[in-house]
């Protein structure tokens, strides 16, 4: 029997993923490189990996980019983000889920400010029961602590629950929790392999949650 849900954050609840790469994308091209996509989606989903966008391009320039540029980049990345809206289907997944007393937890890389910070400015952050993030854990996904943390939160077993992602990181993370998960890809992860999840939808709002459930628990 589930007895709990747990959502990613950027790019599954929020679109952040394609404002930060868009930001990084205009800063590269101001000075005339090429922001490499398969380095860029290496770090989707996960703190642990290596590249570092500003690093890569100061090393191409040999220089460090002036703060102005940063600050510029980093007030992009913001107006482009207060422009979305929480992506379809998830409003309505977190009523039904509410309805059919299941808890509701989040698990991201990302910091516990950031996290927090735009699921208040969203007004659905009293929805979740418990939240993990990146400050809470010794390893951010791929590893499984941010789900092991929130299923210790919620007082569910790995086989009581499932995870919502969207990027293979996140995907891999819960399936080493001993989760199943559901792999809703976006804009910037479309092109990324995620055969690991136990079912890829095109969106939320693609079932009902009860829908989903079945199609789940179907799955063998």
């Amino acid at each position: 029997m589930i007895r709990a849900i747990v959502f990613d954050f950027d790019g599954l609840i929020l679109d952040t993923e394609e404002p930060i790469y868009r930001s990084w994308l205009e800063v590269y091209e101001a000075h005339g490189e090429d922001l490499p996509f398969e380095r860029w989606v290496q770090i989707v989903g996960s703190t642990t990996i290596g590249f570092h966008p500003q690093h890569h391009l100061e090393e191409r320039l040999g220089r460090p980019l002036p703060k102005e540029v940063l600050d510029r980049r980093l007030d992009r990345r913001t107006e482009m983000i207060l422009a979305q809206r929480v992506l379809p289907g998830v409003v309505q997944r977190l009523d039904e889920a509410r309805e059919l007393g299941l808890k509701l937890g989040v698990a991201s890389s990302s910091t516990g400010e950031w996290v927090r910070g735009h699921l208040a400015r969203l007004g659905i952050l009293e929805r979740f029961d418990c939240l993990r993030c990146r400050d809470d854990v010794t390893n951010a996904k791929p590893e499984p602590d941010l789900y092991i943390a929130v299923l210790d939160c919620l007082g569910v077993a790995a086989a009581e629950a499932f995870a919502i992602e969207d990027s293979p990181h996140g995907v891999a993370a819960a399936k080493r929790a001993g989760m199943r998960c559901v792999a809703i890809p976006n804009s910037i992860t479309a092109r990324l392999d995620l055969s690991q999840a136990d079912l890829i939808l095109t969106s939320l709002a693609e079932f009902s949650l009860t829908q989903l459930l079945e199609r789940l628990t179907a799955t063998p």
